[in-house]
């Protein structure tokens, strides 16, 4: 009786991790999982060692097809040179987290660990630890490899965004979405309290993310997001945040190229060559603004979304990407701009959505398309403005199973550079089936 009882136990418990909605997965990267803190009656009378630890993960094996052979994308990566059709899992990841709470059932401390395996390789995604403030359960601090606290869609994960990928603008200055740092929190967990309608996370960060294996410089990005929780307004509901990043990285040449503008109007790199430069901080700064709409209807919802970030980048005459070791070729320093718009629509039902994703990536706001190219300006292909139209259905077979169907249709500027004087072939079309758990 007493080892039908533990099988009892343990089949009741399985069933609440398999079954449960959110399948213990969060939404927004590094967040909290209310749930843990509720399924302890269930799990004590059995494994009790174990009882505040989580297993969460999901795959995502994807069929995606190119305009052309060998295009470049920021859909999962390039095509190999002679391919435009591919099979891979874009995602496979599992994640661990243990809670350790209060006696009354609030956070004391989290260790969260996520590792991704595909075909290219096993990567670690995340590993901190979460300390709570247990006396009036407003504050947190987490440390460790983390995502950084900037935007909306770089912190919406990735089991739970409805497109394919982040923008392009996201995966260029962003680039794996985490970053090793400290950051303190300011929300409410308190249940004896009025809700506040808001949180605050900042922190320090080394800046290069994931891309480099150490911190090459003693400099650090100071990254601040102010999220406003979601307010219901009849059948609408609204929520948005402010972010920024004010940081930088050391120079290690002594060329510094800055936008000017000649005699003539037209607009050029200008280089500063003095040797002092070696060794300065070249400005990281980054401003965001983003707001969501929701209006539930029949069918399920609607939703709109838009985020727009402005800012200052440095980068070399190649790219605007942030880079994993130290720079010793010329410095660019740009001024961009870039957004996000997102609509979404149930019909029928909710197992149905269709969405509707326009983003741009302009990486020097300063210069025009017929400025690139131009003999003598130092005007180069890291300029080019590419903007992405998505077309998308989504199926939700059920709580954990989800097929999408997806259509990127690529822009880029017509310049003056060879093999960029028309818009390249770089649509791609995907169709990915997402489970998670």
């Amino acid at each position: 009786m007493r080892n039908l009882k533990k099988i009892k136990n343990l089949t009741l418990t399985l069933g609440i991790l398999i079954c449960s909605k959110d399948g213990f997965a969060q939404r927004y990267l590094s967040d909290l999982d209310s749930s843990l803190l509720y399924l302890k009656d269930s799990v004590k009378p059995f494994l009790k060692r174990y009882e505040n630890l989580r297993f969460s993960g999901y795959i995502q094996p994807q069929f995606q097809v190119a305009q052309s052979e060998g295009a470049r994308s920021y859909a999962g990566g390039d095509f190999s040179e002679f391919s435009q059709s591919r099979f891979m899992l874009r995602r496979a990841r599992l994640k661990l987290d243990y809670l350790i709470p209060t006696k009354d059932f609030y956070p004391k401390a989290l260790f969260t660990f996520q590792v991704d395996a595909t075909e290219r390789g096993v990567n670690v995604r995340d590993m901190f630890i979460k300390l709570y403030e247990i006396k009036r359960h407003f504050f947190s601090l987490t440390t460790g490899l983390f995502s950084r606290p900037f935007g909306y869609e770089v912190n919406l994960g990735s089991s739970y965004r409805e497109t394919p990928e982040r923008g392009r603008m996201s995966q260029i200055l962003m680039p794996t979405e985490r970053d090793l740092g400290a950051m303190v929190s300011y929300e409410s967990y308190n249940r004896e309290t009025r809700p506040h309608f808001f949180k605050v996370d900042i922190g320090f960060f080394n800046g290069q993310g994931l891309v480099g294996t150490t911190d090459f410089d003693s400099y650090k990005d100071l990254i601040g997001r102010l999220s406003i929780k979601p307010l219901h307004v009849k059948k609408f509901e609204f929520s948005g945040g402010l972010s920024l990043l004010y940081g930088g990285w050391r120079q290690g040449s002594k060329y510094l190229y800055n936008s000017s503008i000649t005699s003539t109007g037209d607009r050029f790199f200008q280089v500063d060559s003095s040797i002092d430069n070696i060794g300065k901080k070249v400005p990281r700064h980054y401003y965001g603004a983003d707001v969501q709409i929701v209006l539930k209807n029949d069918w399920g919802k609607t939703e709109w979304r838009a985020e727009y970030w402005r800012g200052k980048q440095p980068g070399t005459a190649t790219t605007t990407s942030n880079p994993g070791i130290l720079p010793v070729t010329p410095i660019y320093l740009r001024n961009f701009d870039g957004a996000f718009l997102l609509f979404l629509q149930n019909i029928i039902n909710t197992k149905h959505q269709v969405m509707i994703k326009y983003d741009w990536y302009d990486p020097n706001i300063d210069v025009k398309e017929s400025d690139i190219g131009k003999p003598g300006t130092n005007i180069t292909l890291a300029d080019i403005k590419y903007s992405t139209l998505g077309l998308g259905y989504a199926y939700y077979l059920n709580e954990n199973i989800k097929l999408l169907l997806y259509y990127d249709i690529v822009k880029n500027e017509l310049t003056q550079l060879p093999g960029n004087t028309a818009d390249l072939k770089d649509n791609i079309f995907t169709c990915r089936l997402q489970l998670k758990f």
